[in-house]
């Protein structure tokens, strides 16, 4: 069974975030599950295990949504007692299972928000971050005296990670703590 729009365009995000796709039916202590799709996160988010179950379509002859939402249903309450359940409930698609425009980004991206890797934009020197934004709060928690060239380093390697925030954070700190060369 090719899987759905919606399903295929949470998978293409997912991958590109850092997940992989696990084989189906997914096992847990041998025990097998059937999920449309499980995906597992590579290196840094290894930990992360996400189920994708299409509430759309069914199995075993289902052919109206509303009862396959309904039967879904009880396993999603049962699922919530012990993880976290998005639901993506639809979004507008191209037959590639790409958002059409950037605001069906924006909404695939929102139901999904929470699996993604945080962004965070650095506007520079110049340009003050808009308020309301996360960078503008960070930048305001911050002492003012807090080394700016510090902050620049460590927001431009959040996106890559904590391995690369800390690497960041160590050549500053090798910057500053290098003796001067003699004169």
């Amino acid at each position: 069974m090719t899987d759905s729009l919606l399903i295929q365009a949470c998978v293409k995000r997912l991958e590109q975030a850092d997940f992989e796709v696990l084989p189906s039916p997914f096992s847990v202590a041998s025990v097998p599950f059937e999920f449309t799709k499980a995906l597992r996160g590579k290196p840094e988010r290894a930990l992360d295990l996400v189920l994708l179950i299409d509430a759309s379509t069914g199995r075993f002859g289902d052919t109206d949504s509303q009862r396959v939402r309904e039967r879904i249903s009880g396993d999603t309450e049962a699922l919530t007692a012990l993880c976290r359940v998005l639901t993506v409930r639809s979004a507008s698609l191209t037959t590639a299972a790409e958002p059409i425009d950037a605001a069906a980004r924006r909404a695939l991206e929102d139901a999904i928000r929470v699996l993604l890797p945080l962004r965070m934009e650095d506007f520079g020197d110049e340009v003050e971050p808009e308020d309301g934004s996360v960078l503008k709060e960070l930048r305001e928690a911050l002492p003012p005296n807090c080394d700016p060239q510090l902050v620049k380093d460590v927001l431009a390697a959040s996106s890559q990670g904590s391995a690369a925030v800390t690497r960041a954070l160590g050549r500053r700190l090798a910057n500053v703590l290098a003796p001067e060369p003699p004169k």
